[in-house]
């Protein structure tokens, strides 16, 4: 199987030669509710500073910036893990707190919901899928990248933002691609922990599961929101 998750490939495992203690199963997802851990106190902090001022505060979204850079950074030098990944979950907890503020301002409830529905979809969807969603990954962040520069310019992919039918039927899809993706890094996980993968990529693994987790519960997200302006 292959996972779409740019942090997660077929060669993420190999050409490692560290010959330390090896990493488990376990230990990525000790490390990865760890994680978990960490992106909720960050979401709690921005979440409350919302509260108390009606307005999601400026620093909050330098956290989506400092995640990209601290992921890139992680993706590129695997070693770096054990040290940056609790950084990285820090940065995108308080983007997610603000994110999911704002949600919960527009559509009260939404963000409950969104919470249940991820973390359904994780156990409901534990099975084993085959190889062939990499290209619909890739082509879903191409298209998410093209609407972001978009956006500069006043302009937009309208069945992306859509709360149409096709805009509906768009978020289901990249929801259920998002949820198979999450399925697939276990399976990942799993290899590193059969090739004797180095200890440090317990919090790689981690991090890789959290970019694919958040990913899903922002979608959720969007998919509710564009269910309810429909009523």
């Amino acid at each position: 199987m292959r996972s779409g998750n740019p942090t997660l490939t077929a060669k993420t495992f190999t050409g490692l030669t560290d010959i330390g203690e090896r990493m488990t199963l376990r230990g990525a997802v000790n490390k990865t509710f760890l994680m978990l851990i960490v992106v909720v106190l960050g979401a709690t902090i921005a979440w409350n500073e919302f509260a108390a001022t009606g307005a999601p505060p400026a620093w909050a979204w330098w956290g989506s910036i400092a995640g990209l850079v601290l992921g890139l950074i992680i993706t590129f030098r695997p070693t770096a893990a054990p040290t940056l990944a609790p950084f990285y979950a820090l940065a995108q907890g308080v983007a997610l707190g603000a994110i999911s503020a704002i949600f919960e301002q527009r559509y009260p409830g939404i963000v409950p919901q969104a919470v249940g529905l991820t973390f359904g979809t994780l156990f409901a969807l534990l099975l084993a899928y085959k190889s062939g969603l990499f290209a619909a990954t890739g082509g879903i962040a191409l298209l998410y990248l093209v609407s972001f520069v978009m956006g500069f310019f006043g302009r937009s992919i309208p069945v992306i933002h859509s709360s149409g039918t096709w805009g509906i039927v768009f978020s289901v899809v990249v929801v259920l691609i998002a949820a198979f993706n999450l399925v697939l890094d276990f399976d990942f996980i799993e290899a590193g922990e059969r090739v004797g993968a180095p200890k440090y990529m317990e919090w790689y693994a981690a991090f890789g599961l959290m970019v694919t987790l958040i990913w899903l519960y922002l979608e959720i997200l969007r998919l509710l929101a564009k269910s309810r302006s429909r009523r």
